[in-house]
């Protein structure tokens, strides 16, 4: 739920509830996940702002979110990662891949020259060339796309779409958390993992998380 839901549903403030939703979202990451394997599907995704002077794709002002899914040959998509990143360049998208992603994985990406050094680290990589494709970009990369838009729907949805820049990674963290667990056949479960989670987070103060926890943060671990 949004803050404003649950500042209604508890009857306390709009800052209490916002800051107690931002813990649980700190307390979603769990340092010591592994890495996703196999086939998985990485892409770039723009989330929130205005277009400007007409510009569509990586030129817009939006934010951008790289997104990778692993694909699973018959049974659908297992898990993802998502990080929010200043640019569509290698500089970024790299080290997103290599936090999150096995190296002896093989690595599924549309032809932008930002992912061209992958192969340098190690990662088999699959291009698909969506400009020479009769087909839609939702059908030859199913999994970004489905995620992508799951996740946009449920930003519009739930928070209305206003989710600042600033504090994006953490709404990540959260989709990503849920979308993992998806599968669960016990919610009290994913809530235990929730509460175990929490009690192994470092305390999180109001300036950690006002700036933006993740914004400034150079500590990879929490990807």
């Amino acid at each position: 739920m949004s803050a404003k839901t649950l500042e209604r549903t508890l009857g306390t403030s709009y800052h209490v509830a916002w800051m107690m939703l931002q813990r649980f979202r700190v307390a979603m990451v769990n340092s010591e996940r592994t890495k996703l394997t196999g086939t998985v599907e990485v892409d770039e995704t723009f989330v929130g702002g205005e277009e400007h002077g007409g510009k569509r794709g990586r030129g817009t002002g939006k934010d951008i979110v790289v997104i990778a899914v692993e694909i699973k040959e018959g049974r659908g998509f297992g898990r993802t990662r998502m990080r929010h990143i200043p640019d569509a360049s290698g500089t970024s998208l790299i080290p997103f891949i290599q936090d999150s992603i096995s190296s002896d994985a093989t690595l599924v990406t549309d032809g932008w020259r930002g992912y061209n050094k992958v192969v340098n680290c190690g990662y088999t990589r699959e291009i698909q060339n969506l400009s020479d494709s009769d087909d839609f970009a939702h059908v030859l990369m199913p999994g970004v796309h489905r995620v992508a838009s799951l996740l946009k729907r449920w930003i519009l949805g739930t928070h209305q779409g206003s989710v600042s820049g600033r504090h994006l990674q953490a709404y990540l963290e959260e989709y990503t958390f849920r979308f993992n667990r998806r599968n669960s056949r016990s919610r009290g479960l994913v809530f235990k993992r929730l509460i175990e989670h929490s009690l192994l987070t470092n305390p999180t103060t109001q300036a950690d998380i006002v700036g933006g926890y993740w914004s400034n943060d150079d500590d990879e671990e929490y990807f």
